[in-house]
Order: structure tokens, then sequence, then C-alpha cells
């Protein structure tokens, strides 16, 4: 195995064709093809599943570009310190569900490394999409919750894709809603006072069980019920609507300002949210650095 086919193999990756990656790469086709198949034999995986038109990961292969990446990268920051003599470009990604403090630590820590090289990612998005970002490590760690409900099942797929959760933090079930709404000036909210109002959900695509919900209760039937994406669209539409979603209670204040209120949900619940991390991987400086600005920005909003 060499790093140079791990470069093909991330290259065939992207593109998706061997075709377009031998043009990419300038070199032959059918050169490109047998150095894949070369490491496919000797790692005894197959990494692509070959089509008419183009190439796919197998799922041993997407778990494979991961480790790829990853060694690729390093070898760059190698590279880059002790051959070309540059500034090393420092690397961090994180994936996360929809939770304000994840972003809050995030500009943390691009502010405490500015006038530095660096490439920094936050990938904002489905719960699945999260876990499997860990797993195959396009992301360093990531953000999740597990409560009674769906601690099962998050367990086992952690468990399978070899990951460890660690509790950030808990917190009682808390609803958010614009200041204009009927339940504003509540003090505490009962499942019976949302009968009527929308209730906004992030959508899970196509691993949208209840169990990957980012809101606990999932299996409930509303009578209104909207599903969004991404988290600008769901505060325009507490502010906007009467809708309500149901969160931890941890909002930074320069996003909740005096449009947002959080208030507690009467339910039996605990919300456990936690980082996810994979066993086979280090977490880098970069990566403890953000852990502790997280631990940081969370104690901040609790204590607001």
């Amino acid at each position: 195995m060499t790093l140079q086919q791990l470069k093909y193999v991330i290259e065939v990756a992207d593109k998706g064709s061997i075709t377009e990656a031998a043009k990419s790469l300038f070199i032959a086709q059918p050169s490109l093809s047998a150095a894949i198949r070369e490491l496919e034999e000797e790692t005894a995986t197959t990494i692509f599943a070959r089509k008419a038109r183009g190439v796919l990961l197998t799922p041993e292969g997407t778990e494979f570009l991961g480790y790829a990446r990853q060694v690729v990268q390093q070898a760059a920051l190698i590279e880059e310190k002790y051959i070309a003599r540059q500034a090393v470009k420092q690397r961090f990604s994180v994936s996360t569900q929809h939770y304000s403090f994840t972003s809050s630590a995030f500009v943390e820590l691009v502010r405490a490394h500015s006038g530095q090289a660096y490439d920094f990612t936050l990938r904002e998005g489905k719960t699945y999409d999260t876990i499997m970002d860990v797993k195959n490590l396009r992301s360093e760690m990531g953000v999740i919750y597990k409560s009674t409900f769906n601690e099962a099942v998050i367990s086992k797929t952690l468990r399978e894709a070899n990951l460890t959760f660690s509790e950030l933090f808990s917190a009682r079930p808390h609803i958010f809603v614009g200041r204009h709404n009927p339940l504003a000036a509540k003090a505490v909210v009962t499942m019976a006072d949302l009968v009527d109002l929308p209730c906004l959900t992030y959508e899970q695509g196509d691993q949208n069980a209840f169990y990957y919900s980012e809101e606990i209760l999932s299996t409930l039937n509303h009578d209104r019920s909207i599903k969004v994406t991404d988290k600008g669209t769901i505060i325009d539409l507490m502010v906007g609507t009467d809708g309500y979603t149901i969160s931890s209670g941890i909002c930074p204040s320069y996003l909740r300002g005096e449009e947002i209120i959080s208030i507690p949900l009467a339910v039996d619940e605990i919300i456990r949210i936690g980082v996810i991390t994979h066993n086979d991987y280090r977490p880098t400086p970069l990566g403890q650095q953000y852990l502790e600005m997280l631990r940081h920005a969370v104690g901040r909003m609790q204590e607001a």
C-alpha cells in the first residue's frame, strides 16, 4: 500500500469515475484501474463497485476512504512542515445536530486561530449523517443526543460504527417559541398546550425513523407539522408563526435575543447531549480545544 494509491482512491471516489479521475490525475486509465485493483487485492477489500457508467463506493470502501483521507491529510501536514517549510495549515471538522452551542464553540475556535492558516469544517445536518461522518472519519467528532426512547437504537448504531458517546450535559426538555406566540407568557407548558400549534422539526431524509429524530416525543401525531433542514429557517418560523420546536433549552442570547423564548416542557424525560468519537482515532489538539470551548459555551448558556 502506498500513499499514491490512497490518493488515487480519494480522487476516484470524488469523481465517481475512473475515467474522469485518470484525466484529473494525468495518468492512463488502465494504469489507474490496475493501481486500484492491486490495492483492493492487497487489503482484501472491494473498495469500488463497478457499474456501466462510473463506480460506487461499497460500504467497506466508504470506511476505507475515511482512513485514506486521514492518512493523506497527515502526510500533507508533514510535507508542509518538514519539506516545504511552510506554515502548517491546521485542519479540523465536526458534524452535529442543529445546536446553537456547537456553532458558538466553533466561532470561538475560529477566533482563537485568527491570523493562522487553517481549514475548518462545521457540518450541521441529519442525525444519521452525523454518525456516518464520524464513522468514516470525515469529521473528527460529532454531537448528538440520547433519550430513553432512542437510547437502544442510537447506542446500537454507535457500537456498529465503532464509536463512543461521551455525555456533555443533560437537560430537561424545553420548547422554543417566538415572543408573540400565545404560550410566550407561560412559565411552564404541557403537551396539551401544544395541540393546536404547528410543530417544527428537522427533516431526516432517508433515515427519517422516529429514533433518529432530533426532537423527543417524535412518535406523537400533530395536526400541523412543518419539517425543515436548516436552523435559520426554523428560527424564522418560530418568529413569524405560532410554531414551536422541542429542544434542550440551551441557546445563546445573541441568537435568541428578545425574539425567541425558551419555556420548560412538563414531560417526564431527560435529554442527554454528548460527543461521539471514533474508537480508532485519537482527538487532535484542535479537537481537544474545540471540546473545551464546547463545554465553556454550554456552561455560559446554562448560566444565562
